[in-house]
This record gives structure tokens, C-alpha cells and sequence, in this order.
């Protein structure tokens, strides 16, 4: 496999991960523009466990999940009474606020001569542990699927379990849903540190693989980008988001066809699936047909 292809395939893990998780605040009914946000968090925070404080890898990548998570959490609780555009903007603003701070935020400390930490605007490099570790970028590319597998293995499961049923029906009808015993505001909470984590987790791998992170790499269009991928992909099934990033960065980004115009190929992309199919290619109907499909004797509503 070439460096190009190792590359491009572990762009397309990582940008899965805070697609995924504005995908699990889509099928609860918010749209969020922040989710690369917790991104951003995780990254900076398991990128300081690793090259300041010498924590082992994935102590780190846990860390930075868990930052995501509590971030989240916390927006989510601050947010909970608030619904559609309200949501959205608050959102963006949280993203933006975060963006704003880690542009100011200094912490750094002098790691065998050299000066490491988060320097503001200069951004944040020297985040070597992984390859220090021995990892090479194939053995790395091999972790980032391997943990997404299991984030799409575990989604997937949960959407077929109770509490999965209850988010997409919180989705369709807050009020039919709280009428039928779910309490709404509790699970949007839920679902968005549960979302945080995931970006958060996305993010740390994000900063071992690149070695070096800035704040303006976790700006509106990654958050734009990570909303775009669910509506494209499908909101039927968490492949959904992952079909989306791969069609944005495994075709337009990485094909010399669209060059100069991916931007425009993939805003126009957007807008006829919201016309045509503004559910996604993978929406609800086209996968319970597929299930029925594979699995003749099951019923789908």
C-alpha cells in the first residue's frame, strides 16, 4: 500500500469520527454545528498526555475522550430546553468560543531540549509518541479503523437496542416521545457527551498521526463538513456518515478530476440530496428495504 493510499484512508477514519458524531445528534433530532469542537479538545488533550506528561497512548486517546465527552455533556445540559436554530447556534458558538481560547492558551514545558506545549496561534507540534512508540503509519492507520469499527459496531447496536429507539424517536416527535415516557431532555444530554466522546477519541488519533495541531484546523467548515457527511451518506444507519466522508475525501478531495472544485461539487452534491433524498442516500426506508432484503422473514416498519 502506498503512502498516498495510507494517508488518504487514515484521513477518512479520523474525519469519520466527528461525522459520527454529529450523525448521533441528527438522529435525536438537533443539528449541531460544533461538533469539531470536542474534536479540537480531544486532540489538544491527549496530545499534552503524551508529549508533556509522558502518558502511554492510550491512557491519552481515553483522555481525550473523555474531555469530548464532558464537554459535550456539559453543552448538552446548558442547551437541553434549547431546539432547532437555538441548538445550532448555541452550538456554533460554544465551537467558536473553544476555537478562540486555544488560540490564546499557552502551556508549554522544555521535553529533552526542546520546547513543547500549546503556543497559541503557533499551534501545537512535536506530538511524536505514537511513532516514538514504534508505530508506523500503516500499524496506525490499522489502529484508527480498528477503534472506528468498534464506534460503528457499538452504534450500531445501540440503535437496534431500547434506548436507541427511544433517540430516533425522540427524533421524529419530542413530544409524542415524552408522552410515551422517554424523558427528552435527559437522553439529549446523554447523546451529546455520548457524541463529544466520539469526536474527542477522533480527534486524539488525529493529533499522533499529524504530529502537530493548530486551533484553525478545528474551524465552522470541519463542523459543516462533519453535518454534511450524515445528510449525504444516510440517516438510516451509522455507515451513513462514513459513506459520506468517503465519497467528500476518498473522491472529491483526493481525485485530480475535481481539483479547484471540490468545494463546488460538494455543496452541490448537498443541495440535490436535500431535494431529492433529504434523509441521505442511506435513509430509513432504503435500509429497512436492504434488511428485508438480506433477511426475508423480518418485519420492518
Amino acid at each position: 500500500m502506498s503512502d498516498f493510499q495510507i494517508g488518504l484512508l487514515s484521513n477518512v477514519g479520523m474525519i469519520a469520527f466527528v461525522a459520527l458524531s454529529a450523525y448521533l445528534l441528527l438522529i435525536s433530532g438537533s443539528i449541531s454545528f460544533g461538533q469539531q469542537a470536542y474534536f479540537g479538545l480531544g486532540a489538544y488533550a491527549a496530545g499534552i498526555a503524551t508529549a508533556l506528561w509522558e502518558w502511554p497512548l492510550a491512557v491519552a486517546l481515553g483522555l481525550g475522550a473523555l474531555l469530548g465527552g464532558v464537554g459535550g455533556g456539559l453543552v448538552g445540559l446548558l442547551t437541553r430546553r434549547l431546539h432547532g436554530v437555538y441548538f445550532a447556534i448555541a452550538t456554533l458558538a460554544f465551537a467558536e468560543v473553544t476555537r478562540v481560547a486555544l488560540d490564546l492558551w499557552r502551556y508549554q514545558r522544555a521535553i529533552g531540549g526542546e520546547l513543547l506545549g500549546p503556543d497559541g496561534p503557533n499551534g501545537f507540534n512535536g506530538i511524536r509518541r505514537a511513532f516514538e512508540e514504534g508505530w508506523t503509519p500503516q500499524s496506525f492507520m490499522i489502529l484508527i479503523w480498528t477503534l472506528l469499527a468498534a464506534t460503528l459496531l457499538a452504534l450500531m447496536l445501540f440503535e437496534r437496542s431500547r434506548a436507541g429507539i427511544a433517540v430516533r424517536a425522540t427524533g421524529g416527535d419530542p413530544v409524542l416521545a415524552s408522552l410515551l415516557g422517554t424523558d427528552v431532555a435527559r437522553l439529549r444530554v446523554a447523546i451529546a457527551a455520548a457524541a463529544g466522546a466520539i469526536a474527542g477519541l477522533g480527534g486524539g488519533l488525529y493529533a499522533h498521526l499529524n504530529t502537530y495541531i493548530e486551533p484553525r484546523l478545528f474551524d465552522v467548515m470541519l463542523g459543516v463538513h462533519a453535518l454534511a457527511y450524515g445528510l449525504i451518506g444516510g440517516l438510516g444507519t451509522a455507515l451513513g456518515p462514513l459513506i459520506g466522508v468517503m465519497i467528500d475525501i476518498g473522491i472529491l478531495e483526493s481525485s485530480r478530476l475535481f481539483h479547484g472544485w471540490r468545494m463546488v461539487v460538494f455543496g452541490g452534491l448537498v443541495a440535490l440530496l436535500l431535494i431529492w433524498r433529504p434523509r441521505g442516500l442511506l435513509d430509513e426506508a432504503t435500509v429497512g428495504r436492504l434488511r428485508a432484503w438480506f433477511y426475508p422473514g423480518t418485519r420492518h416498519a
